[in-house]
């Protein structure tokens, strides 16, 4: 909450050096009535004046529109989707109902997005404070963000930037909003003139208010507040100081009611407030409140009129006043009826009362786990660690592990989360409970393998199927064998992966587990598909519809990463087309953000090997940018961009080559390792150094050939071949056409089958490789070839043999410029679809398109149809948030 940018001037208020966000705000609004959504973002310091410009907002706005108005709180452990409780309220009974019943995530936004397009107005939600929002809230924001541009509705929302360091979620979020749709509106200090104007009565002069307050607006209104109860007394240095002169001019009773409140972030009603201090209790908040101390919201809750003021007042309280106010303020809300379970969490932890805290954070934990805030439900547990020592230790070994999962999920893994595992499986050992100590011993192994200890991994998951063996047949056992099914298919061990799969299989039979099928059928179909088993892509087909018609949407999104992936490594640019469009399109419906830009770095790539290097550098460049995505999404995007810059032959292709590779030992996956090798190889191949492709190629030659999926090794001994280096190599292997033609010297049929492949830099290269048969034909093919794509590098390279061989002149001549086929769009959208497409992401609709282009309504109903279907969309909407999520679509 943010100081009121106010004159004082009697009980006049009125706004100061605001006029043009306040005039920006109703514009929006009007905007979004028309049908042009759009997201508003006040940002500023603490007592900037944001609350403020809001409530001015709201009452120059009037009753024309539906504005509904939440806050967050600054609560230890915030409440899932607390501005949203207090919101329903003008949005409905159904939102409310939803929201305290914690309903799924899903249906809660589903319900709410129907409100807002049933209403004829336009609403404007106002979210107040988000740099505290829980997760199930941030999640809510990017929701409507995404879909803002497409609804009569304006999302308000208002933060302390000074407040978010660089990770902070609601950067991520906000970074993913619609640019064209998004407008920013920071606060900025009070120039010397608008302190002048507040201070009404001249009480300081203003250059010296100026300096002493900065120009915050919160602390030039405080500061003439105490000065005036004061009559003249020193100037307060500090907010605090200001706060404690105005309350220390109380009467007594409000003063230590005020500070026995000051415990409460966010509003509280009169039913508490006479909980603390009976009869007197809704007396003297209206005391408060007359004096402007307290403000009056939603349904006559009252709060401090700004944050800093109720933060100022708690300091005031020594640590046993402290705790002995939150406990008056647990013993007063248990009192009341539906009181917020996670306030009562915050006091009792508060209050130091650790048998209500046990009792309390688990119940709130479930219920944000439930709402989606995984963040939020680690904080309730992390809140019940601090007290562990007084639990049970079965309920001390619970905490532990929900903690460590939950923690893992929002935060990350440190060595904290991987001793609570273990701790807990040192407890679970001492109680006897085997299957227990199976499961943690599973999770703790995929801890390590997200840290990239892969033996580590190995070594634990063993353990845990050698105790879960002497359990006997249970859920924990199927989980642990398929975790290292997925083990050895991550490190590129077939047979055992299909083994550990085939058992998983065969044990989940007896459990009627339909998610452990799942997890068992891709870890087994992946394994075997790379192993050259065409029958493996049937089994990663068929997990993959178990996924979409079971409702499990990160395990189908792992099954179409995993497919697309096989499809593009095994040249299927068919199958791969249509499947990584179908996963994006539904990654984008399902917000499925953590695996979009691995799947959209899989497209790049698909467009690398076919020839299509500018698609390619845009599309990994969108990826590139994206904010915060993990290392393993980011690779598959920066190896292609490294490679592009091979191709092309610029200055910074080996440094990018060079960088990517380290990452990727770092994963030591070869899925992400072979790649950059070969790179490197052809790197040095291009510009006639072979000797530098040695260790590359012997790094991989190093490996059991049974690591390596057929087209790798084909590719390992073509690379081979054309740097001269020989390798002893024990593998009866049949390799893919194109390879084995290039290998048994047939240089001119290799080109042939990699055209038919779609893969025309693969074609031209062994028509370079070729040449010394027939220089002229050979050399003027693969030119013919490059030209397109600007391969810059392999052109150098096919021009240097034509005038070693003799047989310059007969060369292509070289043009200058891009080629047509280099300016077509990444996903085929014409032009003109082009043009459709941007002003479908500004709103408007087919006949405004129509008026705008001056096309018949028929011709562009005709685009938008074309359209869709190229993005995999079902709807404008979903157009609208594909370009958002990939901006390259829109260059």
């Amino acid at each position: 909450m943010t100081c009121s940018v106010e004159q004082v001037s009697g009980d006049e208020a009125v706004l100061v050096e605001r006029d043009e966000p306040l005039e920006q705000l109703l514009e929006l609004t009007r905007r979004a009535d028309a049908g042009r959504g759009a997201v508003v973002l006040i940002s500023g310091e603490a007592g900037i004046g944001k609350t403020a410009l809001l409530e001015a907002f709201r009452d120059r706005a009037g009753t024309r529109y539906c504005i509904a108005w939440g806050s967050c709180e600054a609560l230890f452990t915030p409440r899932p989707l607390g501005p949203l409780r207090d919101m329903a309220v003008r949005l409905g009974e159904r939102i409310g109902s939803l929201v305290e019943e914690s309903a799924p995530p899903g249906l809660i936004l589903d319900v709410l997005r129907r409100e807002i397009e049933g209403r004829r107005e336009a609403v404007v939600l106002v979210f107040e404070d988000v740099h505290w929002a829980d997760h199930a809230t941030l999640d809510l924001l990017k929701f409507l963000g995404r879909r803002v541009a497409t609804m009569k509705a304006l999302i308000v929302m208002s933060f302390r930037d000074d407040e978010l360091e660089a990770r902070h979620p609601l950067l991520q979020v906000v970074g993913d909003f619609p640019s064209p749709h998004t407008f920013r509106v920071p606060l900025a200090a009070l120039s010397k003139q608008g302190v002048e104007q507040i201070d009404a009565g001249h009480l300081f002069d203003p250059s010296e208010l100026l300096t002493i307050t900065g120009g915050n607006p919160f602390f030039v209104t405080e500061l003439l507040a105490a000065h005036q109860v004061g009559g003249g007394e020193h100037v307060p240095e500090s907010v605090r100081d200001s706060v404690n002169a105005r309350l220390n001019r109380l009467p007594p009773q409000e003063c230590a009611f005020l500070e026995a409140v000051s415990v409460i972030p966010g509003a509280f009603d009169a039913d508490l407030a006479n909980e603390l201090f009976g009869p007197e209790g809704e007396m003297l908040a209206m005391a408060c409140a007359g004096r402007k101390l307290l403000v009056e919201g939603e349904r006559g809750a009252l709060r401090f009129r700004h944050e800093l003021a109720r933060l100022a007042t708690m300091a005031r309280l020594p640590a046993m006043r402290l705790q002995t106010a939150h406990a008056r303020v647990l013993r007063a809300l248990e009192a009341c009826e539906n009181a917020s379970v996670d306030l009562l969490v915050h006091h009792a932890a508060g209050a130091l009362d650790s048998a209500r805290v046990l009792d309390l954070a688990p119940e709130a934990a479930r219920a944000a786990a439930a709402a989606g805030a995984h963040r939020e439900a680690a904080a309730h547990l992390a809140t019940a660690l601090r007290f562990v020592d007084e639990a049970e230790p079965s309920v001390a070994a619970r905490f532990y592990e929900d903690w460590a999962y939950e923690t893992f999920l929002a935060l990350g893994i440190d060595e904290e989360v991987l001793e609570a595992r273990r701790y807990a499986i040192t407890l679970w050992r001492a109680l006897g409970r085997p299957e227990k100590v199976g499961d943690n011993l599973r999770c703790l192994a995929s801890l390590h393998h997200h840290r990239g200890e892969t033996a580590t991994a190995f070594r634990l998951a063993n353990e845990a199927v050698r105790v879960l063996d002497e359990a006997g047949a249970s859920r924990e056992r199927a989980m642990a064998y398929s975790y290292l099914s997925q083990l050895h298919m991550l490190s590129d061990r077939a047979k055992e992966a299909v083994e550990w799969g085939r058992k998983t299989l065969r044990l989940s039979e007896g459990l009627d587990d339909i998610e452990v099928r799942m997890h068992a059928l891709n870890n087994i179909g992946t394994a075997s598909a790379y192993d050259g088993d065409e029958s493996g892509a049937s089994l990663l087909q068929d997990s993959l519809a178990l996924a979409l018609e079971h409702g499990f949407h990160e395990h189908a999104a792992r099954a179409y990463t995993n497919l697309s992936c096989y499809a593009v490594d095994f040249r299927d640019f068919r199958l791969a087309d249509r499947i990584i469009g179908e996963g994006i399109a539904f990654h984008t419906q399902h917000d499925l953000d953590s695996y979009r830009p691995g799947l959209i770095g899989v497209l790049a790539q698909l467009r690398l090997e076919q020839g299509r290097l500018r698609d390619a550098e845009a599309i990994a460049g969108g990826v590139i940018k994206l904010a915060f995505p993990t290392l393993a999404k980011r690779l598959p995007a920066a190896s292609v961009l490294a490679r592009v810059y091979l191709r092309r032959g610029e200055p910074r292709a080996r440094e990018a080559l060079a960088d990517v590779l380290s990452q990727a030992m770092a994963t030591d996956e070869i899925q992400h390792i072979a790649p950059v090798r070969l790179g490197l190889a052809e790197y040095h191949w291009l510009h006639d150094r072979p000797d530098g492709a040695a260790p590359h190629l012997e790094a991989l030659a190093g490996l059991d050939p049974a690591t390596l999926n057929p087209w790798v090794e084909g590719e390992l001994r073509v690379w081979a071949l054309r740097t001269g280096h020989a390798l002893e190599r024990d593998c009866t292997r049949a390799l893919p056409a194109p390879l084995a033609a290039e290998l048994s010297g047939d240089g001119a049929r290799a080109a042939a089958l990699w055209l038919e492949l779609q893969s025309p830099y693969a074609a031209a290269l062994s028509h370079i490789s070729a040449a010394a048969g027939d220089p002229a034909h050979h050399l003027a093919s693969a030119l013919k070839l490059l030209a397109p794509m600007s391969a810059r590098a392999a052109a150098d390279k096919a021009r240097r043999l034509a005038k070693e061989f003799g047989v310059e002149a007969r060369m292509p001549r070289e043009r200058r410029g891009p080629y047509s086929a280099a300016r077509t769009h990444p996903l085929g959208l014409t032009r003109r679809e082009q043009e459709v497409l941007a002003l479908m992401i500004e709103g408007a609709s087919n006949s405004h398109i129509s008026e705008r282009l001056c096309r018949s309504r028929r011709t562009i109903e005709h685009h938008v149809s074309s359209i869709l279907a190229k993005l995999n969309a079902k709807s404008r909407i979903e157009a609208v948030l594909r370009v958002q999520n990939e901006p390259w679509i829109m260059p």
